[in-house]
């Protein structure tokens, strides 16, 4: 089996221009990713500023498993303590599932364009004057996939809606040394040009925090190659204008997917 090592949030932080580290990213962890025969997975939750050191509970964060067949799955009750949330899912077939926070809406902020870019009204500091400013809301989504028995891809389909990773190579299949393949994709359609960090949960004890930094290709896809076992995050970052009737005009979503390399 493999196994992964268990302030005030400012989700807003950065739309554009700031150091990935420097703001805080959504993540879910399952202890187990291959639960061989097992029948449940036991997954903290939270949203951190390094990877997998959890500091704000994802409170009001819609969990929930997309089985081997396609189908959302419920999980367990969910418990909040203030650095993190922690829920059981029952896996009650072979297959892989998708564990997922499901899109959850965040904090309202403000961003002005600087330029050709969007940059974030940051707490407390005005922007240049005469400066354009709109009302923006964070969006945010963490996927991890765990496999019971033999490993299937039907929970691999694209929900079509916001920003998302495809995997193309298994992610419960990734070897240390080895590149794997995604793509990226933003309201089911190939996203070209974005930043995606890569992270590992042992940059907390050596530093070396970022495992690679690579941009999307014209097709959505990117290959990632871990180069030590341990346990990985995707990070992802992308604004857009919103889809009518949101909240607010513009919205800035994040998405992470967690891994472990053998």
């Amino acid at each position: 089996m493999k196994t992964s090592p268990i302030h005030s949030i400012a989700l807003l932080l950065t739309l554009a221009g700031a150091s990935t580290a420097q703001a805080h990213m959504p993540y879910v962890l399952p202890t187990l990713f291959d639960v061989g025969k097992g029948d449940h997975i036991t997954v903290q939750s939270a949203f951190a500023e390094d990877a997998f050191l959890p500091e704000v509970a994802m409170r009001d964060a819609p969990f929930h498993l997309i089985g081997p067949d396609g189908k959302d799955l419920p999980t367990g009750p969910v418990t909040h303590l203030r650095d993190l949330s922690i829920f059981e899912a029952a896996i009650p077939a072979d297959g892989t599932y998708r564990v997922t926070s499901g899109q959850r809406a965040g904090r309202k902020g403000k961003m002005f364009k600087q330029g050709d870019t969007w940059a974030m009204r940051g707490e407390g500091a005005e922007p240049p004057a005469n400066v354009e400013q709109v009302e923006v809301q964070s969006m945010t989504l963490a996927d991890a996939y765990v496999t019971r028995g033999q490993p299937t891809e039907t929970a691999f389909k694209p929900m079509g809606k916001a920003l998302e990773i495809q995997p193309i190579t298994h992610p419960n299949g990734i070897v240390a040394g080895s590149g794997a393949i995604f793509v990226l994709l933003f309201d089911g359609q190939p996203l070209a040009n974005a930043d995606i960090t890569l992270f590992r949960s042992a940059g907390l004890y050596d530093g070396r925090k970022v495992a690679a930094q690579v941009k999307s290709g014209a097709d959505g896809r990117f290959t990632l190659k871990p180069d030590d076992a341990g346990t990985y995050l995707i990070l992802v970052r992308h604004r857009s204008a919103a889809p009518a009737g949101s909240e607010t005009p513009y919205r800035s979503y994040t998405y992470t997917l967690t891994f472990d390399a053998a």
